[in-house]
């Protein structure tokens, strides 16, 4: 819906009393045929696919706390579809697609800002590898340029291109990638799927799930017993525990990524940027924030909070590449608790419990491919057949030998 300037000005001079809720706030209903259990950004895409794209109804999506409480609405906010191998590639660029038209979709400002990111290569051989993942991506049908380190150095020339510890010799760009507003992306998924019939429930916690036969039958919540004919798990790092209800154990572990923003500054950097060394990506915020963060914790957690000794590595990183941001002020870091899975690509495949179906796996990829994982997710859903670019992303690839083992993704966890 869109406000006129007379409106805007009327709802300032009154206290903003007059706005009505995005979406309703409904009670449960005894039972659904479609029932998503996660309230974030691949949960609510799901949601409003499945009630847009694919005219199903009598959906729900429950949540244990409110809308994008989790993941969504903590993370550095950069999509891009810059990926190698083809079981990655077609996907996260179906998703590029997905972001350049959601404003219009949605009809609501989600600030996507396609910026650019620029992916620094510091050897000869990164140099070849980062021309063969450019290659991968202009045959699937994306954007990538290799740039050295002239043309480089007259983009970002606050990089350090000096005697540097790392020297940068260049870097791979896409133009098209950027960022997007996280809260925005949730609440206009949210909003969608609303007004397209979806019962959205919030502090809804899932308790227990009624098997029989081996097949779904509901939910045990704690707003009681909710019937459905198929369920949909898309709840990020609290998958395990999740799915231990049903008795699976997957191959997932869950991490503590950490994320900082500094102070407010003058628009300095232009894109995102990624170091090519270490594990470290920054890119500016439109409050003038630099947004940033770097590996993952090293240990298993479920907590929403990290250790010091990452925060001194992603602050090294940095220096590394860019000096003056040692002139910077942190202001706040946060952490978000990380499905991992074991080739760091996402899974969205049927379990094998019959009528319950998986949505995880995300590691670094869970935001930027919030429209196409909710797209491909609700496919499987409605068709029960996965969708073009997300047959690869099969819950049985680690017993069979087909990983996808991509070094795009970003950190992975250890194997044991």
């Amino acid at each position: 819906m869109r406000y006129s300037a007379f409106r805007l000005l009327k709802e300032a001079l009154t206290g903003h009393r007059g706005w009505r809720p995005l979406w309703r706030d409904p009670e449960p209903q005894p039972a659904y045929d479609y029932v998503i259990v996660g309230g974030g950004g691949q949960g609510l895409a799901t949601a409003y696919y499945l009630a847009k794209v694919f005219r199903k109804a009598r959906i729900a999506v429950v949540e244990k706390g409110w809308l994008g409480s989790g993941n969504i609405g903590r993370n550095t906010t950069v999509i891009r579809s810059n990926y190698l191998l083809p079981g990655n590639e077609p996907f996260y660029e179906f998703s590029m697609k997905l972001w350049e038209g959601l404003e219009q979709e949605l009809n609501f400002n989600a600030m996507v800002s396609q910026r650019g990111i620029v992916n620094l290569f510091h050897t000869d051989a990164q140099r070849d590898a980062y021309r063969r993942r450019g290659n991968a991506m202009l045959l699937a049908g994306a954007d990538g340029e290799l740039l050295e380190r002239d043309q480089l150095r007259a983009m970002v020339p606050f990089l350090n291109f000096g005697n540097a510890r790392f020297p940068i010799k260049g870097g791979l760009l896409q133009r098209r990638a950027g960022t997007a507003r996280h809260d925005g992306v949730a609440w206009g998924y949210a909003r969608g799927a609303d007004r397209a019939g979806v019962d959205l429930i919030q502090n809804c916690e899932v308790t227990g799930f009624r098997i029989d036969s081996g097949r779904i039958r509901g939910l045990e919540t704690s707003r009681g017993y909710i019937g459905a004919s198929k369920v949909g798990v898309a709840v990020a790092g609290s998958t395990s525990r999740v799915m231990a209800m049903t008795g699976l154990r997957l191959p997932i572990e869950s991490h503590v990524l950490q994320a900082f923003v500094s102070e407010g500054l003058k628009l300095t950097i232009p894109g995102v940027i990624t170091f090519g060394a270490g594990h470290f990506y920054v890119s500016q915020s439109d409050k003038g924030g630099l947004v940033f963060g770097g590996d993952l914790d090293g240990y298993n957690s479920y907590a929403q909070r990290g250790n010091l000794p990452v925060i001194e590595d992603v602050a090294e990183s940095g220096m590394a590449i860019m000096p003056m941001l040692g002139r910077a002020r942190l202001l706040r870091i946060w952490g978000g608790i990380m499905d991992m899975s074991m080739d760091g690509s996402p899974i969205i495949d049927r379990s094998p419990i019959q009528g319950l179906y998986l949505n995880a796996g995300w590691c670094y990829g869970g935001f930027k491919a919030t429209p196409a994982g909710g797209y491909a997710f609700a496919h499987l859903l409605a068709t029960d057949t996965p969708h073009e670019t997300a047959k690869a992303y099969r819950l049985d690839r680690f017993q069979r030998g087909y990983v996808i083992d991509e070094k795009g993704v970003g950190a992975q966890p250890n194997l044991h």
